[in-house]
């Protein structure tokens, strides 16, 4: 096997591989780190490379498989994000009004994935405070989309999407307020889960925040699976974390009989050319599966969705980053800066907001009456410019507009319905040759249907498990 096959084997491979003696660890890890120094000059998505550590833990892991210990990651490379803290280690969350801070905490699924024997090599890009559909900062620079290279992964789990697809890496963590898990997975060619709310356990005061989903990326739906069953699960520091997850690998791919809805633009979204057909051919894909697929539209509209997240951001998030920028604003970034200028304007009372976000349930509440799940698109724009921050304009999509960039994915409704399983998976490529990918949105806490969805979706498409769905690095 080459070293360029061997670095996009899934965690599932890479495990049977290690459990039947084929593969060390060891070895393994040597040959991407190799892929990350060589590739990363032009993906840059690398905030902090942890090597002699994970080093000393592959060889721990290979005697684990010697003695027939073997733990349920042991071994597998992982790419955290950055802002998931590692005890002892930077914790700067992209922002120069943090450059010497180092955690005192291990975030819980963080600990877990150590725990289960996963390899945290590399520690991967965000926007600064996560505040951001792209991936740039003054801090670390822009990352680069390894599918295109002229345009970013996403945001805000941007450099763990352009590690996976790159070969960084089998699985990776993010984290979810607006869509920075499925943003990066779809513009990436990965998958996604953002979890339901209180599935994974987070930490202060994020994990009190409803909005907010910290979750698994990899470049399989089963392996997201696998990781997902790692890291979830109630946790002593969150006491919103619930017990007793359901397991979601091994969900299945067959949809023989399910009634899926589609939804195309999700009210009055525009769309890219190449984002509706691909999605249209998932629905074909599932119908031909045997899933009933009925074509459905939605009374929302996206001013609603921006009203309802804007309410709920001004409150938390926005004043969180007001905070920063109100002493440090010289050395942050322009985005960062606006994002909280803007949550200082006027907007819906918080009151306002709930009842603008229970009239949004409402609608998609009835949609789940007849059906089992929804597929929709993961983003509306065939992609984000690498390094441009979108302050001016808004973005053009299709034949329409959007007045800010983070509507350039739909994802925010689903942080609105934030009980609701979502997992984003490829559904094709755009004419720039960037990824698109659709949504798999199931009924609140239904995890196991979004994944057996998500399954049949990659089955029947595109996606790292098809040999040929690769970026030409």
């Amino acid at each position: 096997m080459s070293d360029l096959d061997a670095v996009y084997l899934s965690a599932t491979e890479l495990l049977a591989a290690f459990n039947a003696k084929d593969l060390s660890p060891v070895e393994y890890l040597e040959v991407v780190i190799s892929r990350v120094e060589e590739l990363e000059p032009a993906i840059n998505c690398v905030a902090d490379r942890r090597y002699e550590e994970a080093r000393a833990e592959a060889k721990e892991s290979a005697a684990r498989y010697a003695r027939g210990e073997a733990r349920a990651l042991d071994g597998v490379p992982v790419a955290a994000k950055e802002e998931h803290p590692m005890k002892g280690r930077s914790w700067t969350q992209g922002s120069l009004s943090l450059t010497d801070e180092v955690a005192d905490i291990d975030h819980p699924i963080i600990e877990r994935i150590q725990a289960a024997g996963g390899i945290i090599h590399v520690r991967t890009t965000t926007p600064e405070f996560c505040c951001a559909g792209f991936t740039h900062t003054r801090m670390w620079g822009i990352t680069r989309n390894p599918w295109n290279t002229d345009f970013s992964p996403g945001g805000s789990s941007g450099g763990t999407g352009a590690a996976l697809a790159a070969g960084y890496a089998p699985i990776g963590t993010g984290s979810d307020i607006g869509g920075s898990i499925r943003i990066p997975a779809s513009l990436s060619g990965v998958v996604g889960f953002k979890p339901p709310f209180a599935r994974v356990p987070a930490l202060p005061p994020y994990n009190l925040d409803q909005f907010c989903h910290d979750g698994p990326m990899a470049r399989t739906v089963a392996d997201c699976a696998l990781l997902e069953d790692v890291i979830a699960g109630a946790h002593w520091i969150d006491p919103v974390s619930m017990p007793h997850p359901p397991r979601v690998e091994g969900a299945g791919t067959s949809v023989e009989g399910m009634r899926i809805a589609l939804c195309t633009n999700l009210g009055n979204w525009p769309l890219d050319p190449a984002v509706e057909a691909n999605t249209r051919r998932v629905a074909e894909s599932l119908a031909a599966a045997g899933a009933l697929v009925k074509e459905i539209t939605l009374p929302w509209t996206t001013q609603q969705v921006w009203d309802a997240a804007q309410t709920h951001f001004r409150t938390i998030m926005g004043a969180g980053i007001g905070h920063v920028r109100d002493e440090h604003r010289e050395v942050m970034n322009d985005y960062a800066i606006a994002f909280a200028d803007s949550m200082d304007g006027a907007g819906l009372g918080f009151y306002e907001g709930l009842e603008t976000e229970g009239a949004l349930w409402l609608a998609l509440g009835k949609v789940f009456q007849e059906h089992d799940a929804m597929i929709c698109p993961t983003m509306a724009t065939d992609g984000f410019v690498a390094g441009e921050a979108y302050l001016e304009g808004g973005l053009a999509i299709g034949d329409g507009h959007v007045h800010h960039h983070i509507l350039g994915a739909m994802t925010l409704p689903f942080n609105i319905q934030s009980r609701c399983a979502v997992v984003s998976v490829p559904s094709g490529k755009a004419a720039n040759g960037v990824p698109t990918g659709v949504q798999v949105v199931a009924r609140p806490y239904d995890d196991v249907t979004a994944f057996r969805v998500a399954g049949a979706v990659e089955a029947t498409g595109v996606g790292f498990t098809h040999p040929d769905w690769r970026p030409a690095l």
